[in-house]
């Protein structure tokens, strides 16, 4: 098989590494055709991607929309664990796989960057800096910060990154709780990990990280609501999707005190998903919060793993192999 005369394209909806060769070297090794765009709309995904055989997905939704207008696409990989860009309903009706990446391509990453995160947000690391480099160079600027031994970490999920993060948290003398209505409360408490209903973590959690994937059930799940329960020194850390927490929301709460900071790994709007972003969002502007580019994932090592992932998941599918990593169960759908 030659590139003259490829088996078929495989579709980069988006990306941001910079190149594609990693994906390039498999996909054409296999004898397909690699089209990379950067849509940032659904629309422009149908635009691009309509007679695709393939497509692999970052940041960029393919809902049912695109999914209906593919006349080829047998697979859509995403490029990381989550699929809520991906409309799975409609690609298991058209009998088109849906892979992911499992955690554990970037579990370790994760882990360390919510903990780096609670600490700077506790210990005000940020303030510090920043009252340094204006010239004040005293302890007060980070005032009040409150000792971590004997406070609540607490953790709303408790899969596998959140082990690995209560693993970490605990060598500061915290207390660990969890909320999963998906775990058997035994094997929370295996892990030394105390299991507490969602009230009960709201409302006694000193340190609350959200681990948790982004479903309807989770969107703005951290709304004014929630948040003026959380005790008025908590600090809110979010290393899961941003729109579980609801921008608006937590700004009101971190202006009027309700809670006393918050670190954020992706914000509500999820920047990379917009063509031109521009730092608008007020958020941005606050001294008691920290937010990164949703960068929790992030290592060399990752983001090589996770692209030869989504590449190999692809050329898996259009080969007649089954997918390591399969989110639906296509016997069950039906192409048109």
């Amino acid at each position: 098989m030659t590139r003259t005369d490829p088996r078929g394209t495989v579709l980069i909806a988006d990306f941001d590494f910079g190149d594609v060769d990693i994906e390039r070297a498999i996909v054409e090794g296999a004898g397909f055709r690699l089209l990379a765009a950067q849509c940032k709309s659904e629309d422009e995904v149908i635009e691009t991607g309509r007679d695709a055989d393939g497509v692999l997905t970052q940041y960029a939704r393919v809902g049912a929309r695109a999914i209906d207008a593919f006349t080829r696409c047998r697979v859509i990989a995403r490029y990381g664990t989550g699929v809520d860009i991906v409309d799975v309903a409609a690609a298991t009706r058209r009998g088109i796989q849906v892979t992911n990446a499992p955690n554990d391509w970037c579990a370790d990453e994760v882990a360390d960057h919510a903990v780096a995160l609670w600490l700077a947000g506790v210990r005000k690391i940020c303030q510090y800096d920043r009252a340094t480099r204006q010239g004040e160079w005293r302890w007060q600027s980070g005032e009040p910060i409150w000792r971590l031994k004997g406070r609540v970490f607490g953790l709303l999920s408790f899969g596998a990154i959140a082990q690995l993060i209560a693993e970490r948290a605990r060598a500061f003398g915290v207390e660990v709780w969890a909320h999963d209505p998906f775990l058997d409360e035994s094997e929370i408490r295996s892990r030394q990990v105390r299991p507490v209903s969602f009230d009960d973590l709201v409302e006694g959690a000193d340190y609350l990280v959200i681990q948790a994937p982004l479903t309807p059930r989770t969107h703005h799940m951290f709304d004014r609501a929630t948040l003026r329960r959380m005790k008025p020194t908590a600090i809110l850390i979010n290393t899961a999707r941003g729109p579980i927490v609801e921008d608006s929301a937590i700004y009101q709460a971190l202006t009027e005190g309700w809670i006393a900071g918050a670190a954020l790994d992706d914000l509500e709007e999820e920047p990379a998903k917009q063509r031109d972003w521009r730092p608008r969002n007020p958020l941005l502007t606050l001294p008691n919060v920290i937010v990164t580019p949703h960068a929790a994932y992030y290592s060399e090592e990752a983001i090589t793993t996770v692209r030869r992932i989504a590449a190999e998941e692809a050329v898996r599918v259009l080969t007649g192999q089954p997918a390591r990593c399969p989110v639906n169960d296509v016997t069950a759908g039906s192409r048109r």
